[in-house]
């Protein structure tokens, strides 16, 4: 019988995905790999229940499958110190960009639902260009 995962459980195996560097990434090879977090050997299954491993799986395996260049180590501790806080900063900045972005999506919701537009109303996709056709 598979175990269920808590909350936590599920963040440290997303941070096992996120730091994989064992070439392949397979759904064994994590079930083997989570055992000590976990305390017990998941299952495919169990792993698989879970929106946020299945996303990182799933970008994780995009990503080797793409031939990265290999990123050439920082000369000192101080130039990785700055390279690192830049990007501390730059995922703060993306954090807030986001959070702006759901409060503004909250409020064309809100606006739709006064309005009385419905979901499907919404989704319409755009239309198709037609780039055959000549201006005449």
């Amino acid at each position: 019988m598979a175990k269920h995962l808590s909350k936590s459980d599920v963040v440290a195996i997303v941070n096992v995905i996120y730091g994989w560097e064992g070439g392949q990434i397979t759904w064994e090879g994590i079930c083997d790999a989570v055992v000590d977090i976990v305390r017990k050997r998941p299952t495919r299954q169990s792993l698989n229940c879970h929106k946020e491993i299945v996303s990182a799986y799933t970008a994780k395996k995009s990503k080797l499958k793409i031939a990265e260049p290999l990123i050439a180590k920082p000369s000192s501790l101080t130039v990785a110190a700055t390279r690192i806080r830049n990007l501390e900063n730059k995922i703060v900045d993306l954090q807030l960009q986001n959070t702006a972005l759901l409060e503004y999506l909250t409020l064309l919701q809100y606006n739709a639902y006064k309005r009385g537009l419905t979901e499907g109303e919404l989704t319409i996709p755009l239309p198709k260009i037609d780039r055959e056709r000549t201006a005449e």
